[in-house]
C-alpha cells in the first residue's frame, strides 16, 4: 500500500512539473497607437467637448478634436529556418483597445464608469506567410483587415474587411471568408433572434458568410490597380424562431488605383477607388466602410434585394518641397436600403429608420514646416448629409494645429505629435434646427468650436 501512494505521488509531481509553464520565447514585439489629450469647447454647454462632425460621418470632416484613445498590439514571431536561411513568416498578433466616450478624458472614468472606458479586441490572430518559401500566406482569427485610408479623417475606404475569419493569398491574389455577424445586449438585426426546443428558450445567431476575391495588378511605373469582388449570404431561420427571417444575399465589385509620382520630397502619392454593393452588401456609414454593416430598411419581405451603395474616393499627398505638404481627399457615397422609399420606412425592431441617404465631403490638411521639430498644420473640410427627403445639412470645418514633431523630421508621417488645436465649425440653418451632431445636440448655435492640447502616435 505504501508502494503505491510512493508511486501515486511521483506521478502527481511529475505532472504538476509538466504542467507548469515557463515562458522562454524571446521573439516578442510591441505596437501602439493612439490619440490622448484635452480639450474644451469655449462656446459649449459647461464647455464640454463634443464632436463636431455631421450625424452620421465619424471622423469624416477631420478628427482633431477626436475622442481618446489607446490601442496596444503585441506580437509573437515564429521563425523557423531552412538551410539557415529564413523562409517562413509566422506572427500571432493581439490588439487590445481603449477609448473613452461621452467627451469624456481616458484617464479620468473606468470600466466601472456609466459610459466610461471601453475595452475591445478587435485582433486575435495567426498569420504565416511565405509558408516553406513559396508564394503562399494563410491567415485565420479576427483582425483589422484594413488598407489605405484618408488618415486625415480615419477612413478606411475600399477593402476594409475587419471581422473574424481566414485567408489565402498567393502572390498577388487573395481569397478570405468571414462572418460578422453578433450579438449583443440591445440585439443587432436582422441577426438575433430566439428559438425554443423541449420548453426552453435560448437565443440564436443567423450567421452572415462574406466571400472575398482581390487581385493587384501592378505596372511599369510602379502603380497598382487592385480589383474586389464580394458574395455575401445569410440563411433562412426556421418558422418556430422568435423571428422569421427569409434568406437574403449581396454582391460587391469595385477597382481601386494607387500611383506614386515622384516630387521633390519622396512619397508623393494619388489613390483613386470606386465601389458598388448590392442587396446586403450595401453597407458603409457612420464612417466606416464595412459592405456587411447593411444599410436602410428591409423590403415586405424582410429582403434587400433591391438595395445598393455606390462609394467613390479620391485621396492624394504632394511633397512639394522641404517647406510645404499638401494632403487632400474627396468621399462620395450614394445609398439605398431594400424598401423602395426614398425617405424611412420600418426596420426589423419595428422602428423607422431612413432608407436612403447621400453623403459628399472634401478636404485638405497642408504643412509648413518652420523647422524640423516645428510644423504648422491647416485643415479645412466641407462636408454634407442627406437623409431622406430631408434638406441637405452641411457644414464648414477650419482647423489650425502648431504642432512639436520631437524626432525632427519633414514628414507628414513623422510621429509622434504634441498638438495646440483650434478647430471652428459652421452648421447650415438645417443643421443646426435638427441637432446634425453630437456637439448640436446639446448646443444648437450655428457655430461649433474647440480647443485642446493633444498627442498623436504610432509605433508598429
Amino acid at each position: 500500500m505504501k508502494t503505491k501512494l510512493f508511486l501515486l505521488l511521483i506521478s502527481i509531481t511529475s505532472m504538476a512539473g509538466y504542467s507548469q509553464v515557463v515562458i522562454t520565447n524571446p521573439n516578442f514585439s510591441l505596437g501602439t497607437t493612439g490619440r490622448i489629450g484635452v480639450g474644451l469647447s469655449p462656446n459649449g454647454e459647461g464647455n464640454m467637448w463634443k464632436p463636431l462632425n455631421l450625424s452620421g460621418q465619424g471622423s469624416l470632416g477631420g478628427r482633431m478634436e477626436q475622442t481618446d484613445y489607446i490601442d496596444i498590439l503585441p506580437a509573437i514571431h515564429f521563425t523557423p529556418k531552412i538551410i539557415d536561411k529564413d523562409s517562413t513568416n509566422v506572427t500571432f498578433q493581439i490588439r487590445l483597445g481603449m477609448y473613452s466616450a461621452n467627451g469624456q478624458f481616458v484617464g479620468n472614468v473606468s470600466s466601472r464608469s456609466n459610459g466610461g472606458l471601453t475595452f475591445i479586441l478587435p485582433e486575435a490572430f495567426v498569420e504565416a506567410r511565405n509558408i516553406m518559401g513559396s508564394k503562399w500566406s494563410a491567415w485565420a482569427g479576427s483582425r483589422f483587415r484594413r488598407y489605405d485610408d484618408i488618415h486625415i479623417s480615419d477612413y478606411f475606404y475600399f477593402d476594409d474587411h475587419s471581422a473574424q475569419g481566414f485567408g489565402v493569398s498567393h502572390k498577388n491574389t487573395e481569397l478570405t471568408m468571414l462572418m460578422p455577424a453578433s450579438a449583443d445586449s440591445t440585439n443587432v438585426y436582422p441577426y438575433n433572434y430566439e428559438i425554443s426546443v423541449a420548453g426552453a428558450t435560448n437565443p440564436a445567431i443567423r450567421q452572415r458568410m462574406v466571400w472575398i476575391g482581390e487581385h493587384s495588378i501592378p505596372f511599369k511605373n510602379e502603380g497598382i490597380l487592385k480589383l474586389l469582388g464580394e458574395f455575401h449570404y445569410v440563411s433562412a431561420n426556421s418558422k418556430e424562431a422568435s423571428k422569421v427571417y427569409a434568406a437574403d444575399k449581396g454582391w460587391v465589385m469595385g477597382a481601386k488605383y494607387n500611383n506614386p509620382f515622384k516630387t521633390k520630397l519622396p512619397g508623393s502619392f494619388n489613390q483613386l477607388s470606386a465601389r458598388y454593393g448590392v442587396g446586403i452588401a450595401n453597407g458603409g456609414d457612420n464612417g466606416n466602410t464595412f459592405t456587411w454593416a447593411t444599410y436602410g430598411a428591409p423590403d415586405d419581405e424582410g429582403k434587400y434585394k433591391n438595395a445598393y451603395s455606390f462609394t467613390m474616393v479620391e485621396h492624394f499627398l504632394l511633397n512639394l518641397s522641404d517647406k510645404f505638404s499638401l494632403n487632400g481627399y474627396g468621399v462620395f457615397t450614394k445609398s439605398k436600403g431594400g424598401s423602395a422609399s426614398t425617405n424611412t420606412d420600418e426596420y426589423f425592431n419595428g422602428n423607422q429608420i431612413f432608407n436612403e441617404k447621400t453623403d459628399f465631403v472634401v478636404g485638405f490638411r497642408s504643412f509648413y514646416y518652420v523647422t524640423k521639430w516645428l510644423h504648422l498644420i491647416e485643415e479645412v473640410h466641407y462636408a454634407s448629409r442627406k437623409d431622406g427627403d430631408n434638406p441637405d445639412a452641411n457644414m464648414w470645418k477650419f482647423s489650425f494645429a502648431p504642432t512639436i514633431v520631437p524626432l525632427g523630421k519633414k514628414d507628414p508621417w513623422s510621429r509622434p505629435h504634441i498638438r495646440l488645436v483650434y478647430t471652428l465649425a459652421h452648421y447650415n440653418d438645417y443643421a443646426r434646427d435638427h441637432n446634425y451632431s453630437p456637439y448640436l445636440q446639446v448646443n444648437q448655435k450655428s457655430w461649433g468650436s474647440y480647443v485642446g492640447v493633444k498627442t498623436e502616435w504610432w509605433l508598429f
